[in-house]
């Protein structure tokens, strides 16, 4: 046996055992020693730029567009110009000629009736206009005559050729005469008054259209006995339909914010994804009926027109309606979400994901905003990135095994 088998079988003392022991403690000391160290590099890190992971962040992107301002109310479309037709003479209807949903132009026939006044009354005034004419032809002649005579009476009398009493009973003939005549030509008068009333039913017998449009509403039927400013429905109404009005209620806390001229979008739901424009012309200064009364929330009607070529839109149609207030074009966006809290400066903070992955804080001043965007005034760049979700956790390396650090015994 040699030396070296001597020396493997050879008991170990107690003092190789102690020296084994105190490397195991020796190495794991040195493991806690460097967890501790690299917990205290992570604290030390500025908290302005946090080193990137392997995790992709949620982020959104600075980018430049149109912002509004609006107020948002519910409408309704209505007639912008409509006319009545109705009866300037009494009589009974005899046709309809248009019925709901016809186009019409002005000057077009749209009824007939049969004047109340028949043809032989107007025959029977004519024939006591030519009898009242030939009596006033007579008295005139009468009344000549009666000039006449008194005025010879009146010289006579001047020569005292005559008697007082004749001169009187002349001067009462010629009176007499003159005041048959004026009763005459009064009668004539009133005569030809109602032969022009007769001659102008007799001409409105048939009913003209007042404006181009459509027929929206007829209340008139064949043998319907009609007279002049009868009250009720109107006996037929026509709409210009090429351009209609929205009549929106707006709540009292925002109608303050509306100016005439402003621009008003709305939509509806008969035509998805369609919109239509026009200008605000007027705020109705009082309440919208059944508001505010009785603790109700109180809404103001707000009329604006929108043209209507074809006709697409109806009267009665839901408007949903945007007012807009206030505008920027071409505005560097971003959601309103991702605002942090507002400083004493009244900037706000937002992170920033930069091209070396790292997450910054940045200070941005904001100006127009609605529910959804803000209009970024400084402190941003279109095309940089917003992160719009939680930081990501940073990756932990794994530990070293534990046998690697404190070697085989």
């Amino acid at each position: 046996m040699n030396d070296e088998n001597a020396g493997a079988r050879r008991p170990i003392s107690g003092s190789t055992i102690w020296t084994h022991r105190h490397m195991r403690l020796a190495a794991a000391s040195l493991v806690m020693v460097l967890n501790a160290g690299a917990a205290v590099a992570d604290v030390s890190k500025p908290p302005q730029a946090m080193a990137a992971t392997d995790a992709t962040p949620d982020t959104v992107t600075v980018q430049r567009g149109d912002l509004q301002q609006t107020v948002d109310a519910i409408g309704k479309l209505q007639f912008h110009r409509v006319s009545d037709v109705s009866v300037q003479t009494a009589g009974q209807l005899k046709a309809v000629l248009f019925a709901v949903g016809d186009t019409v132009h002005e000057g077009t026939v749209v009824m007939e009736m049969s004047p109340a006044v028949q043809a032989i009354q107007v025959e029977s005034n004519r024939a006591q206009m030519a009898r009242l004419q030939a009596e006033l032809a007579d008295q005139q002649a009468q009344t000549d005559f009666a000039e006449l005579q008194f005025k010879r009476q009146t010289q006579l009398k001047a020569q005292n050729a005559t008697r007082e009493e004749s001169v009187e009973s002349s001067r009462m003939n010629l009176s007499s005469a003159r005041a048959r005549m004026d009763s005459i030509k009064a009668q004539i008068q009133q005569l030809q008054a109602t032969l022009k009333f007769d001659e102008e039913s007799r001409q409105h017998t048939q009913i003209l259209a007042p404006i181009s449009g459509t027929v929206v509403a007829v209340n008139a039927r064949p043998g319907q006995a009609v007279s002049i400013g009868q009250a009720g429905a109107p006996l037929l109404r026509i709409a210009d339909l090429s351009q209609m009005t929205v009549q929106a209620r707006v709540a009292e806390a925002d109608v303050t914010r509306l100016r005439r001229g402003m621009t008003a979008n709305f939509q509806t739901p008969g035509y998805p994804g369609r919109t239509w424009s026009g200008k605000l012309r007027q705020v109705l200064p009082v309440p919208a009926e059944g508001t505010g009364e009785q603790g109700k929330q109180t809404f103001y009607n707000v009329l604006f027109e929108v043209d209507n070529p074809e006709q697409d839109l109806m009267s009665g149609m839901t408007a949903q309606v945007q007012f807009v207030v206030a505008q920027a074009k071409d505005a560097l966006l971003l959601p309103a979400h991702l605002l942090g809290k507002r400083d004493a400066a009244g900037m706000y903070e937002v992170r920033v994901v930069n091209a070396n992955r790292q997450i910054v804080p940045r200070a941005v001043k904001v100006g127009m905003r609605n529910q959804q965007q803000v209009q970024v005034l400084s402190g941003l760049e279109a095309g940089e990135q917003v992160l719009a979700g939680p930081v990501p956790v940073p990756a932990v390396a794994p530990l070293p095994k534990r046998a690697a650090l404190m070697g085989t015994p």
